[in-house]
């Protein structure tokens, strides 16, 4: 039941931002209102500051340092190198940035639909259908970077010829996409994989439908950052503690947040005022640099990680995708190794419960 109330849960919040996004979305000019401003918040900032409670983990600091290049020196780099980059080179580090960010919503799509999978016990996306959901992906963000108006950005790249080409573009993705789909035995498609592979597939298409800045990006932006800080509420209330867990996850989501979105108005400011803009750049790209090697599914560490805290959402994984060769003790893999042997006993208790509920029905 949990797997099934989190899999139902995600996509209300993702379909509830796209229609929040599209219906409050001022025109192109204009500033957002109150409650899209809200919306944008939390899908936003408060979603990027809740990173920072990750590292109150003592199995997350213990990962952290045992790959101090990726997770530690990386983010701390682009943080200091966005708070040092010249202001007058802002608007074109932008369109890079975006494009990075559209991306990373690409790579939390992925994990979305395997954790569907998880959920529905069905087959994990097979190589085609991740190529496709990549495809369309990509594709949304050559719309963005041919036509940078959608992002609010005032720099010509002479590609808006590259617009009619992406739209085709992601077309054949989506068609793809569903094909690929229907080729599964129908078992292997239920209704909460089915929608939220194809939501998946469809992440993109507000790009190519609006014309205003609010409607193409930030029900994206909503709907990526309201399913990050569900997976990360669902974590804290696995994690032991959870009251105290949660209580401060909540409050460096709102806090960090509060000062991010300060931050992220900057970019008009004074020179000094600036800099400060350039270092909400640098976190933004760390928390990319971060998630990036904290939530990827194909490694121990992550999957064990999840296993401990939330085993309903990864018991259904199949055998193979959490097997991988044993390391010597001491090595940088040796952590996440011994986290995945204790986590699977609790997947195997989460496991039995569920087939001895099913016996009683």
């Amino acid at each position: 039941m949990p797997a099934r109330a989190w899999l139902w849960l995600t996509i209300a919040l993702t379909a509830g931002a796209f229609t929040v996004a599209a219906a409050l979305a001022p025109p192109a000019s204009a500033a957002p209102g109150r409650g899209l401003a809200w919306v944008l918040f939390v899908g936003s900032s408060a979603h990027v500051a809740s990173t920072g409670w990750l590292y109150t983990l003592g199995d997350v600091r213990s990962y952290t340092a045992s790959r101090p290049l990726r997770l530690r020196w990386v983010p701390a780099a682009l943080l200091l190198s966005g708070a040092l980059l010249p202001p007058a080179r802002f608007a074109w580090l932008l369109l890079p940035f975006f494009g990075w960010q559209f991306l990373h919503f690409a790579k939390q799509n992925l994990g979305m639909v395997a954790l569907a999978a998880s959920c529905a016990d069905v087959a994990s996306p097979r190589p085609a259908e991740r190529r496709a959901l990549l495809a369309a992906a990509t594709a949304g963000i050559g719309g963005l970077i041919a036509r940078p108006a959608l992002l609010q950005l005032r720099v010509d790249p002479r590609l808006g010829a590259l617009f009619p080409l992406a739209a085709a573009a992601f077309g054949v993705a989506v068609v793809a996409g569903v094909a690929l789909l229907m080729r599964r035995p129908p078992a292997q498609r239920p209704a909460g994989f089915t929608v939220m592979y194809v939501m998946a597939l469809l992440f993109s298409v507000p790009v190519f439908v609006f014309g205003s800045p609010y409607a193409a990006v930030g029900g994206m932006t909503a709907a990526h950052g309201m399913q990050y800080l569900l997976l990360l509420g669902l974590v804290a209330a696995g994690s032991g503690g959870r009251l105290v867990r949660v209580a401060v996850l909540g409050n460096v989501a709102l806090l960090g947040g509060a000062v991010l979105e300060r931050a992220s108005h900057l970019h008009g400011a004074a020179p000094a005022e600036r800099l400060l803009f350039g270092a909400y750049l640098g976190a933004v790209m760390a928390h990319f640099v971060i998630d990036a090697g904290l939530w990827r599914l194909r490694d121990p560490f992550p999957r064990a990680f999840l296993a401990r805290r939330v085993p309903y959402l990864v018991s259904s994984l199949p055998p193979a995708a959490t097997a991988f060769q044993p390391h010597p003790a001491g090595s940088r893999d040796g952590h996440g190794q011994a986290l995945l042997r204790r986590a699977a006993g609790a997947a195997a208790v989460h496991r039995g419960q569920q087939a001895g509920a099913t016996t009683a029905g």
